[in-house]
């Protein structure tokens, strides 16, 4: 009986804390989470893990691997939400790097288990596709202005390298073109974007 009574008290404690936390943003949650509020880490997952997935999705291809991309960026959350600084970018763009990163992770460990793997083109997927969406956000409107500085080669070849994960040897293999005219078309590319950026 006192085991139910505590139970249902903790409930409604932590509904109350979820209650409290539903009006947090991102950057917010995000600090509660590296002093290791379980509750708030909760909210930060229920609120932000449909669109991750579905950036997962747009770049792995594949529900599983998407799932794992997911999974390894929250616990990645949960152990470094510290390391969150709000003046070197928003907290969504964070995440986002976050989940990038483990889904070029897997990728590239399942392209080394199975030499000439690709993801699958049938996964049905309506999601906006990453780049693009970044592209829209009001928060990167001066990258979207500099990215469209870029000629056509240099926007495709930032998209394969930062949001499919493609390696300088994959790019030089998709592109077909030297490895180091690869290397050279994304030194060049980044640097426009960094002189637009500065202006």
């Amino acid at each position: 009986m006192r085991r139910a009574i505590g139970t249902e008290r903790q409930r409604q404690v932590n509904d109350t804390r979820v209650a409290s936390n539903e009006g947090l943003d991102t950057a917010a949650l995000l600090g509660r989470c590296a002093g290791g509020d379980a509750v708030a880490f909760r909210t930060l997952y229920e609120q932000q893990a449909p669109r991750l997935y579905g950036l997962a999705l747009r770049m792995t291809r594949q529900p599983t691997l998407a799932a794992d991309a997911l999974h390894d960026a929250f616990v990645q959350v949960w152990q470094q939400a510290g390391r969150f600084d709000p003046a070197r970018g928003s907290a969504e763009g964070w995440l986002i790097g976050l989940l990038r990163y483990r889904a070029i992770d897997i990728l590239r460990h399942r392209r080394r288990e199975q030499p000439g793997y690709e993801p699958p083109d049938d996964v049905a997927d309506d999601a906006p596709d990453p780049f693009e969406q970044f592209r829209a956000s009001s928060e990167n409107a001066a990258l979207s202005r500099c990215l469209a500085t870029l000629d056509t080669v240099q926007q495709r070849i930032i998209h394969l390298a930062f949001v499919e994960g493609l390696s300088h040897a994959e790019l030089a293999v998709r592109l077909a073109s030297p490895l180091g005219t690869v290397k050279s078309w994304i030194r060049r590319a980044l640097l426009g974007l960094k002189r637009c950026l500065e202006q």
